[in-house]
């Protein structure tokens, strides 16, 4: 069913331009108790290795994410929807778009963290096909609150050993 509804919707993903900022600061907003600045999104996107990514439907933005590129991994660093299209596949299909970023002869796995109290994001990322590899201590600036740190590996990826980060 979620994926007729976003064929219904006309999903198409773009690289975020900057006159998408409005927009995707409402959806920061609306998503989360801790929301990024415009001045965080800002420096994060300066940032030679870092992009962003929109969904948009007609000429509204409903999702956005950000995510790095590094030699052997690709970090998402921010993933939101707007609340009037969760759960009709519009993450899925932005999270989809970025594994066919993904090889094993060069990039070979997708990291993230998610806040020990999100359970929704966790259960979205399980079903993706993501593993809780480790637990990230007092994490976050903003609260001492814990992450995971969830990891998918492509088809041809081995699990490989990473430094265990311990925050704080």
């Amino acid at each position: 069913m979620a994926k007729k509804e976003v064929e219904r919707l006309r999903i198409q993903l773009r690289w975020m331009i900057r006159r998408d900022m409005a927009e995707v600061l409402e959806i920061e907003q609306e998503a989360f108790e801790f929301p990024w600045s415009d001045d965080d999104f800002t420096r994060c996107l300066r940032q030679r290795n870092c992009i962003g990514m929109v969904a948009e439907s007609g000429d509204a933005v409903v999702a956005f994410m950000i995510y790095e590129l590094h030699r052997t991994r690709l970090h998402v660093l921010n993933l939101a929807v707007r609340r009037s299209h969760r759960r009709l596949g519009v993450g899925r299909m932005m999270m989809d778009k970025l594994s066919t970023k993904l090889s094993a002869e060069r990039r070979d796995r997708i990291l993230l963290e998610v806040r020990e109290r999100n359970l929704p994001a966790q259960l979205f990322f399980r079903s993706l096909g993501y593993r809780a590899i480790s637990v990230l201590k007092d994490f976050y600036e903003d609260t001492t609150e814990d992450a995971y740190l969830m990891q998918f590996l492509s088809a041809g990826g081995a699990a490989v050993a990473l430094p265990r980060r311990m925050a704080g």
